[in-house]
């Protein structure tokens, strides 16, 4: 599809309330879990593959912003620094990292908190993470950049923008923007039409995500798969087990779950954001609509591509598509 400019800086919020982030939520453990009614779900058992690397990549460790971050990085070009979501890992974009490759020095980084970056046990605001990126760029020797982030990713990368338009080339982002006072509206039990986003409200909690999940991730990761994703066949076996494996420790939960802890705080730091100047690209699949409405008025040089028939997990199940929206926008 053929991106399309941007005609409406006033789009209503209601847009945003009518069709509002999440999934159909079943009835109980089980279906939360993705199990039949009154199926016992018992523990998976925790298996740990290793990540493969991606063809021409390398990884590295960096110490920036008092945390140790891992990332991924190859190509040669223009950096572009790729930020991923939850709940997966740099290897959500393993996809589109070689295309990629071949036009730009290509940086995926793990989130502070996601796989084998530390998990500490405070700033996962997306303004303390946006530095992290800021000071990881810094430390490679880098000035400016092209930012690019999908979910979690995507706040982040706004994040970045907002914080650091100095640094900021372009920005893309996908499948959800900034945390907005539209998450407030939120309703966590499934209405006619609007399914429920029940893990906003679940890894909010502490402790309990640990003590459930622990060594038990992978429940979770299909059942975001194969009821969020337009594609379930885009995501192979030993790719499901690797984002379970990331996810399968107390310190991992702990640290995807701060995402969502601090969405507040990301609210509340986004009343003193200024509009994004630079070019931005937003494109959506099954949250197109609440991407249009949470950039509603916060960007002033955007346009929007729909991947229409698209789940939520862009970059593994339309990698074509991506690939070619970035290099269109980045050149």
């Amino acid at each position: 599809m053929s991106p399309k400019k941007s005609d409406n800086p006033g789009l209503s919020h209601r847009l945003g309330r009518r069709k509002l982030l999440g999934l159909t939520a079943g009835t109980g453990a089980a279906a939360l879990l993705g199990l039949p009614a009154g199926t016992a779900a018992a523990a998976p058992r925790a298996r740990w593959p290793r990540t493969p690397m991606v063809k021409g990549f390398r990884s590295r460790f960096a110490e920036v912003n008092g945390t140790r971050l891992h990332y991924v990085t190859g190509g040669q070009g223009d950096p572009l620094v790729l930020l991923p979501g939850w709940p997966r890992t740099w290897y959500q974009f393993h996809k589109i990292m070689p295309p990629l490759a071949r036009h730009y020095q290509v940086i995926a980084p793990d989130l502070r908190g996601m796989g084998d970056s530390d998990k500490p046990v405070s700033g996962y605001d997306k303004k303390t993470m946006a530095r992290d990126i800021y000071e990881l760029l810094r430390a490679l020797g880098h000035s400016q950049a092209f930012i690019a982030g999908e979910d979690i990713g995507s706040m982040v990368a706004h994040s970045f923008a907002a914080n650091h338009p100095e640094a900021t080339r372009k920005v893309a982002l996908w499948e959800a923007g900034h945390p907005t006072e539209i998450f407030n509206d939120m309703r966590m039990l499934p209405q006619p039409g609007q399914p429920a986003p029940w893990w906003f409200a679940f890894n909010q909690l502490d402790q309990l995500p640990e003590q459930l999940l622990e060594g038990r991730f992978r429940f979770v990761i299909d059942w975001l798969i194969d009821l969020q994703g337009g594609n379930p066949k885009a995501f192979s076996e030993k790719t499901r087990a690797i984002y379970a494996a990331a996810y399968n420790t107390p310190d991992a939960i702990r640290g995807g779950n701060g995402w969502y802890q601090t969405f507040q705080q990301d609210i509340a730091d986004l009343k003193n954001y200024p509009v994004l100047t630079m070019p931005l690209l937003g494109i959506g699949g099954k949250y197109y609509e609440l991407l249009l409405a949470q950039m509603d008025g916060l960007a002033a040089d955007a346009r929007y591509v729909e991947l229409k028939g698209a789940g939520h997990y862009l970059a593994e199940e339309r990698p074509d598509d991506i690939v070619r929206e970035l290099t269109t926008f980045f050149a």
